[in-house]
């Protein structure tokens, strides 16, 4: 009796997979639990078993297309090639279906009639990346030790890095197998450090995933075949692509975002993705950035990117400062070294051009004089200027996307919501939390979110997704005292803003019969700095304009 044979489910977030390579064709024999084809999507490369014992009866799904998770892609027979029909489509270049004796495991009981296959999936579980200029972290301590049962979700570990310290959840429930990385060892991002066993239904879509570790150039860590699992009490037949032993890199590791099919170019040609300067959102790398590399021989698009660990070039020795007793020369810390490379970096890829406007804050200044011991007594949270900001920001953005918008090679990428950035000042650094659809909370959640993410940033407990991914930032470098400060864009944005200092300053005021007086107003300056290859001056001033109104005119409730 024919079995379909589907496109599984990876994950949670995943929908969809790419068939790159099909193991058999239509008329072979296969084994259960046999490898039947293998699917690539944004998250996991794995080859896919049959689900049952029998004859490839049919291909539904080519190699290279992409379809929904549970389409049908192909339809295995169960029995011997002589008691199955002949197939109904094959790949190009297919041979006819092969006339063979039939083999025990094909001459097996119908899966329909057999209890529900369980497969037993051994899943990676690797060092996360905690934002995009981090790419190594410590395991401070294991929540859970080898043989122990976890839930999705549960902490398993925790970890710390330059930025932020945070639990690391199970993203499976299953057992605990292996603990490759001990309390106290420093790993790089993708590092495999644990290993999960889980049991999949086989009637899920007859097929189990294996999380596969790839090296920055796109191409498997090792190639996935089965292996007996390790998983104590159970005897269900694994699935598992071995432990991925990374080789030393020839550059330095950088994180690379790229899609399935990228991937698969990239080892088609031996190219090392991390040479490759993507233009796609967050560095994304694309097919047009693939296809222009090896236009060029690989020089133009090599010549735009610098590795994160590469050093910032020493001054001529004729241009450094003398050398006197009692200066000191110590290395940078690695997060500053980042800082410094992302800076320069940015420099390099923007022109930046800014534009400095003068807002009247006397009516938010009175406005939290009188609401503040009431607000925080109802939201438990302390009101301070920064809503009030961020909050006029969002609204002005708006009105005018193009200054959240991103450039990506020859377009610009107008972004559905508003990932508002706000700047924290660390002892030992800066880092970006993100307030992720700013447009879609009230003054008070957003009060709220600025409070907590200050917090948990400087006690580095932040988690990984929130401190990346801002479409912009706020930079508030006046609560130093500062006028004004020209801030340098944070990539792949388009435009930031930097806060300065609130005083008390004499102002003429007219009013409506023209009559001129001076009184003393609380005053502030905002510096709005932006990439002119996406934002025109007239762009800006029309944003800031909208900003400055929103905060001369407060109209809006803060309950």
């Amino acid at each position: 009796m024919p079995t379909d044979v589907i496109m599984p489910q990876m994950g949670e977030s995943i929908f969809e997979g790419t068939i790159t390579k099909w193991l058999k064709k239509a008329g072979d024999a296969v084994e259960k639990d046999e490898p039947l084809f293998e699917i690539s999507t944004d998250k996991v490369d794995a080859e896919i078993p049959s689900p049952v014992a029998g004859v490839l009866q049919e291909i539904k799904v080519f190699e290279g297309e992409t379809v929904q998770i549970n389409t049908v892609v192909a339809v295995v027979a169960e029995g011997s090639a002589e008691q199955t029909s002949a197939p109904k489509a094959s790949p190009k270049n297919q041979s006819p279906a092969r006339q063979e004796s039939p083999t025990p495991a094909q001459m097996a009981p119908k899966a329909q009639s057999a209890p529900p296959q369980v497969a037993r999936v051994v899943v990676d579980v690797v060092m996360p990346q905690m934002g995009e200029s981090i790419f190594e972290g410590t395991i401070t301590k294991w929540l859970k030790k080898a043989g122990d049962t976890v839930q999705k979700d549960e902490p398993l570990f925790e970890i710390s890095t330059d930025k932020v310290d945070a639990e690391i959840p199970s993203p499976v429930t299953g057992v605990l197998t292996e603990v490759n990385v001990g309390e106290g060892e420093t790993v790089e991002i993708n590092t495999v450090v644990a290993v999960i066993a889980t049991a999949v239904s086989g009637e899920a879509g007859g097929a189990s995933a294996t999380k596969a570790v790839e090296q920055p150039d796109g191409s498997p860590a090792t190639a996935p075949s089965p292996t007996p699992a390790a998983t104590p009490g159970t005897s269900a037949q694994p699935t598992h692509a071995p432990q991925a032993q990374l080789a030393p890199p020839q550059v330095a590791q950088v994180a690379v975002r790229s899609s399935p099919l990228v991937r698969r170019m990239a080892r088609e040609h031996e190219l090392d993705l991390r040479r490759i300067a993507g233009s796609g959102s967050s560095g994304r790398i694309t097919k047009d950035d693939v296809l222009l590399y090896m236009k060029n021989g690989g020089a133009a698009a090599a010549s735009m990117t610098r590795t994160a660990d590469q050093p910032i070039p020493a001054l001529p020795a004729q241009l450094a400062p003398p050398q006197v007793a009692g200066d000191r020369l110590e290395p940078m810390s690695r997060m500053r070294g980042i800082i410094a490379q992302r800076m320069a970096e940015s420099r390099r890829t923007s022109p930046h051009a800014y534009t400095i406007y003068k807002v009247d804050m006397t009516s938010v200044v009175r406005l939290r004089e009188r609401s503040k011991a009431s607000f925080e007594q109802r939201s438990g949270v302390k009101l301070t200027y920064m809503p009030f900001i961020a909050a006029a920001a969002v609204e002005a953005l708006r009105r005018f996307p193009i200054v959240n918008a991103s450039l990506e090679g020859n377009a610009v990428r107008y972004h559905g919501n508003i990932h508002l950035g706000v700047a924290v000042a660390l002892e030992w650094g800066l880092i970006v939390p993100v307030i992720r659809e700013a447009e879609r909370r009230s003054f008070r959640d957003l009060a709220a979110a600025i409070a907590d993410l200050a917090e948990r940033a400087r006690t580095k407990k932040l988690k990984p997704e929130e401190a990346s991914g801002s479409t912009f930032t706020l930079t508030n470098s006046g609560v130093f005292g500062g006028e004004y400060g020209t801030p340098i864009i944070n990539q792949p944005e388009s435009a930031i803003l930097a806060i300065g200092g609130l005083r008390k300053e004499p102002v003429v005021l007219t009013d409506a019969e023209g009559n001129d007086s001076i009184a003393i107003r609380s005053m502030q300056q905002y510096c709005l700095g932006f990439d002119h290859r996406t934002i025109d001056g007239a762009d800006a001033g029309k944003f800031m304009t909208a900003f400055k109104d929103a905060l001369e005119n407060w109209n809006s409730p803060i309950e």
